[in-house]
């Protein structure tokens, strides 16, 4: 039976040369919900509808650029014997953390231009964010790819997975851990969990920063699962040094924030 397991098509559509991936759809999908959910709620917080449509002109390539320059970063061994392939981002090799750095430079940024708050824009953006990410890890499952190490099929039954999904585990001959699915269905949780404290009224900026924790012990944890693991040495994996580095950063900014009187004005109130 096993060896009859045929994997998903990675391919969507297909027009002759032109080939649309389910990877780049899906990720596609998670990016317009995201923006719809963001738009909506900038309105209800009194910012104009089309500001974050404007922010993701500019922060959607930053984002994909900035994805590969940290990927390439810390694989540098490879791509400074082999500098051509540093541009060929269609044959993979992105990171989320690279794509978070970037596009939160470039609200920052953008914000500054039009006298916007970032920490409200952040905290407007956070779970629409965190929603797009559990999405786009439907993209890695396509691909079968960013997944765990060796399991039985009875460990995945035990979980009660859908067969598709086992199925699509089944890679050369071996089983391995969903990890894609145990990130995503943290992500959609963290995204009831802040839509949920939107009604709390939340200190400016502490929105934002719930999300930066929510996801990074999840991604900590998952991670140490994950087969494919950016390493800064042979056994300290980037993205949880990272995950650890944002977890502390987030709480010390929550508590400066708040002795320092910066987070005075809450996520209900008008002010730009």
């Amino acid at each position: 039976m096993e060896s009859t397991i045929q994997p998903l098509n990675p391919i969507a559509i297909a027009l002759g040369p032109i080939e649309i991936r389910w990877y780049g759809l899906i990720i596609g999908i998670g990016i317009a919900l995201a923006l719809m959910l963001v738009m909506r709620e900038a309105e209800r917080r009194g910012l104009e509808k089309d500001l974050f449509a404007d922010l993701m002109l500019w922060a959607i390539p930053i984002a994909i650029i900035s994805a590969r320059i940290y990927y390439v970063i810390f694989q540098w061994d490879y791509y400074s014997q082999n500098p051509m392939e540093i541009p060929k981002i269609w044959e993979g090799g992105i990171a989320i953390h690279g794509a978070l750095i970037g596009s939160v430079i470039t609200t920052y940024v953008f914000a500054k231009k039009k006298n916007v708050s970032f920490w409200k824009m952040a905290d407007i953006a956070a779970p629409s964010i965190i929603l797009g990410q559990a999405i786009g890890r439907w993209g890695n499952f396509m691909n079968q790819e960013a997944h765990g190490g060796e399991v039985s099929r009875a460990f995945l039954e035990n979980l009660h997975l859908p067969e598709f999904i086992i199925n699509q585990m089944y890679i050369n001959g071996t089983y391995y851990h969903p990890t894609f699915l145990y990130e995503s269905i943290w992500n959609i949780v963290g995204f009831f969990i802040l839509i949920l404290l939107r009604r709390v009224n939340l200190r400016r900026g502490e929105m934002f920063l719930t999300y930066v924790i929510w996801y990074s012990v999840g991604r900590f944890f998952v991670e140490g699962l994950r087969t494919d693991s950016l390493m800064l040495t042979e056994h300290l994996r980037v993205a949880q040094t990272i995950s650890i580095v944002l977890i502390i950063g987030a709480l010390i900014l929550l508590a400066v924030r708040r002795m320092k009187g910066y987070a005075d004005i809450r996520y209900l109130d008008r002010s730009v």
